[in-house]
């Protein structure tokens, strides 16, 4: 899910968004922690490289949808994302935080990357219980996070940035991404990154690599060492 890809065609083309009625949506509750990590190739602070979002066992990030969504809870679980792409975009926005929307952001892409692998056929039980969450719906529940983060404190009030992205995610761009086949990744996160992940989180360390090595581009082989956390947010 390239929500930043979607977000730079909202600026550029007004065509390209969809709409959600920001005012109408209903917060939610947040609970957990969001743990963003870099894994390789580029930069974490410009948002390159590949990221991966990280449950904290026992801090698992949650979200809890308002009544009129029977009180739906989403628990994301580990996948890559892009969000750290984000900040190149989002600079441009007074009080646009480059991590402090990716608890939402997270969400989001939790709910593409499990509607594909329930269309391709692959859902894990976790991945199954968003399956009703159709296309408007995903925009829908963006619009509702970007706002629980916003009332509850998270993230500066901002009149622009949450209307510009929800309407992003509603257009075509990312409505051809809903509907791409065969994008279900397997595994989710390879076993290597996840050991990466697990070793970076609190508690964890160097040691649990031992033995792990990884081949550069040069062919040059190296000990694997833990992802680099970039955002850490707690509710």
């Amino acid at each position: 899910m390239r929500i930043s890809a979607m977000f730079a065609a909202a600026l550029m083309l007004p065509a390209a968004c969809g709409h959600v009625d920001y005012e109408a949506v209903e917060r939610g509750t947040f609970s957990g922690s969001v743990y963003v990590m870099w894994i390789d190739d580029g930069s974490p602070d410009k948002g390159d490289g590949r990221f991966l979002f990280v449950p904290v066992p026992g801090q698992e990030l949650t979200y809890t949808r308002a009544a009129k969504h029977g009180g739906q809870v989403i628990r994301p679980a580990m996948m890559y994302t892009d969000g750290g792409s984000i900040p190149k975009i989002g600079q441009v926005f007074k009080g646009f935080s480059p991590w402090g929307y990716a608890p939402a952001y997270m969400v989001h892409d939790w709910i593409f990357v499990a509607h594909h692998c329930v269309e391709d056929g692959k859902a894990t039980e976790a991945e199954k219980v968003v399956e009703t969450i159709d296309f408007p719906g995903s925009a829908s529940l963006l619009a509702e996070t970007i706002k629980t983060l916003t009332l509850s404190g998270k993230v500066k009030k901002d009149d622009v940035a949450p209307r510009v992205i929800s309407s992003a995610v509603a257009g075509p761009i990312s409505k051809g991404l809903w509907e791409k086949e065969g994008a279900c990744p397997v595994p989710r996160v390879s076993p290597e990154d996840e050991a990466r992940a697990k070793a970076a989180l609190p508690g964890g360390s160097a040691k649990m690599l031992r033995g792990m090595v990884r081949t550069l581009p040069d062919g040059q082989k190296v000990p694997e060492k833990p992802a680099q956390v970039v955002a850490v947010v707690s509710f």
